[in-house]
């Protein structure tokens, strides 16, 4: 078990990682794929103090190092839900289940709106991990809706499975099999009465049992049924605690401005304060 679990791997996540291991905590980051950080995509930044004219890139790459240099472990997957039990977290991360003590969450901004028909076929054909459920579809059609850059290798593995993958997504798709059908179309909805039966891409209509929708995050509030929301973002104190207990956030998800100097600062906050309330549990 780790003492604090950080989701996401952006500016935010890892200065609360920084701070958390000054303060002797074990911690895990868990971030999506790293195509996905629209850090890395910045070309220029000119605003942090200390490193004019660097690159997205370059500044993501220090803040990782330093992370793994004070013995943060990092983990590359998607969090699909959190658990509260008694005083111990669990995450579900993609197949495997991780337990923390406290948990941080510096996601970024995750648009929690859902595709129609998504919320009602939640578990009766709709899913989020390839490899969780990937094995229950064997021989049959799926399709993946595609938002993340880690998603034409989930849909190559779920054809490797056996499944007969049709990929959706408004971008085209970098390393997709050659014998996987693409529809390009930005706006999806998923058919069925009680079952997935069809997905609508557009003006294409594509029979199928199951729908894996891959974004790159979940929405913090769709992790953690329960955390207060103000204005789409998670609400906080100055101390960076959401409204539940050992459950901190800090960056983008809690709101403007959508700054790298802004996500460190609430990251060192997030991450020194839930070391105080770890300590004060074992007090």
């Amino acid at each position: 078990m780790y003492d604090i679990a950080v989701i996401g791997g952006g500016p935010a996540g890892l200065s609360a990682a920084v701070q958390a291991r000054v303060r002797n905590k074990s911690v895990l980051v868990v971030s999506g794929d790293d195509r996905d950080n629209p850090l890395r995509k910045t070309q220029r930044i000119d605003n942090y103090l200390g490193f004019p004219q660097v690159s997205g890139q370059e500044l993501l790459d220090r803040f990782q190092t330093h992370a793994a240099q004070m013995g943060a472990e990092q983990k590359t997957g998607r969090v699909l839900n959190i658990m509260s039990m008694g005083d111990t977290f669990y995450l579900s991360i993609g197949s495997e289940m991780e337990q923390a003590r406290a948990i941080i969450l510096a996601t970024g901004v995750v648009w929690a709106n859902k595709y129609p028909g998504e919320v009602e076929l939640l578990g009766s054909g709709v899913s989020y991990c390839a490899t969780c459920d990937g094995m229950l579809y064997r021989n049959k059609e799926v399709v993946v809706v595609g938002k993340a850059a880690d998603a034409p290798h989930e849909a190559n593995y779920l054809q490797e499975l056996g499944c007969k993958v049709t990929y959706v997504s408004d971008k085209d798709p970098d390393g997709l099999r050659p014998d996987i059908p693409f529809v390009k179309a930005p706006k999806v909805e998923i058919l069925g009465e009680g079952r997935v039966t069809a997905l609508r891409a557009g003006s294409t209509t594509i029979p199928c049992e199951g729908v894996f929708i891959l974004r790159p995050s979940m929405a913090p509030a769709d992790l953690l049924p329960g955390l207060a929301v103000e204005n789409g973002y998670l609400k906080v104190d100055r101390n960076m605690s959401t409204n539940l207990p050992g459950v901190f956030a800090a960056g983008d998800c809690t709101g403007l401005p959508l700054q790298v100097s802004k996500a460190v600062g609430e990251g060192l906050v997030a991450g020194l304060r839930a070391a105080e309330y770890l300590d004060q549990l074992q007090a």
